[in-house]
């Protein structure tokens, strides 16, 4: 008799448990995140990717893209969302590519990421290098000359990903064309090399940002300094943003959020995932440590959901929470 009642209350939670699964907001309905080809992005693509699912959501594959073709592909439908929008640095490829009137983009998934110029230490002290504009001496600018030309090297910005505009804009409006020459390419393979150059004892000036893992190894105060800009000067969408500090310091690049941007009309159909995408939140310092744990060798595809999933066991009742309250409002 016993076996017969524990028998019929599997059943009726098994049956509870399909028919919930049927009642999943996301059922049926297929998503296409995107990101760029900057494999650190994954991480937090996939947890709201992990979060979609539990919606009953399915997830393709992330596409890896240029970030004014995801703008376009979300912007015509043929992606759904990104979780890498940063603002007010992609302000100019969001307008270009149809703004609010094409886009959902509620809540803030990332507070504080900042980006800049830097040298080493060593080389700021011995020179007093404080700003950037002071390379405008040819004499300061020779010591990065990487290459023989007497102009100084920047490990700059890969094309597309809206920094090299800002940049090359700042070159321009701090006198520094004639000195300071701006390298573009493939960003992992430039800063491999200076950080090479770091390690052989010379001098260095790169461009980078938070999050990313480049800050765990060359660490600012202990191996480089940031530098200032004389004032703010930004190209754009971004032309009227004073990127000075309340400090008074002015590093030239406002500190930036991160967005999840999904397409307005699949947002407006979907009110359990814009209700997910306006609530979720994670912080730089867990970006930050997943991404420098990919640089020491963990990151292939299952080292990433391996993060994934002990990011979401480490704070199970916040991400059941998004998720309830993304049920709530499907409802």
């Amino acid at each position: 008799m016993r076996k017969t009642a524990l028998l019929a209350a599997a059943l009726t939670t098994l049956a509870a448990a399909q028919v919930s699964a049927a009642d999943l907001p996301g059922k049926g309905i297929t998503v296409k995140p995107v990101q760029s080809t900057i494999s650190e992005e994954s991480f937090q693509t996939q947890l709201v990717s992990r979060a979609l699912e539990k919606l009953g959501y399915t997830v393709d594959s992330t596409s890896e893209v240029d970030y004014n073709v995801g703008y376009t592909s979300i912007a015509s439908g043929d992606a759904t969302f990104t979780a890498v929008n940063w603002q007010p640095l992609h302000d100019d490829m969001y307008k270009a590519a149809g703004g609010d009137a094409k886009f959902y983009r509620e809540g803030t998934y990332v507070q504080g990421a900042a980006q800049g110029y830097l040298i080493d230490k060593k080389t700021a002290e011995k020179y007093h290098i404080t700003r950037i504009d002071q390379l405008k001496d040819p004499k300061l600018a020779k010591l990065f000359d990487t290459n023989g030309d007497g102009k100084a090297d920047l490990t700059g910005c890969t094309p597309g990903w809206g920094c090299e505009a800002v940049i090359n804009h700042q070159i321009k409006a701090f006198n520094l064309s004639n000195s300071v020459e701006h390298n573009q390419g493939n960003y992992s393979a430039m800063i491999a090399d200076t950080i090479t150059r770091f390690k052989e004892g010379k001098p260095i000036l790169y461009y980078t940002w938070t999050p990313y893992w480049v800050s765990d190894v060359l660490v600012p105060g202990r191996d480089v300094v940031w530098l200032q800009v004389p004032f703010s000067s930004m190209p754009g969408e971004q032309k009227d943003v004073d990127t000075k500090l309340p400090n008074g310091a002015n590093y030239g690049f406002p500190v930036n959020t991160m967005h999840i941007v999904a397409n307005k009309a699949w947002a407006e159909k979907n009110p359990a995932a814009a209700k997910l995408f306006s609530e979720m939140k994670l912080p730089i310092a867990d970006i930050n440590a997943q991404n420098a744990r990919m640089h020491s060798g963990q990151a292939s595809e299952a080292d990433i959901n391996a993060h994934v999933d002990g990011w979401i066991k480490a704070h199970q009742a916040l991400f059941d929470g998004w998720v309830k309250d993304a049920l709530a409002a499907a409802k």
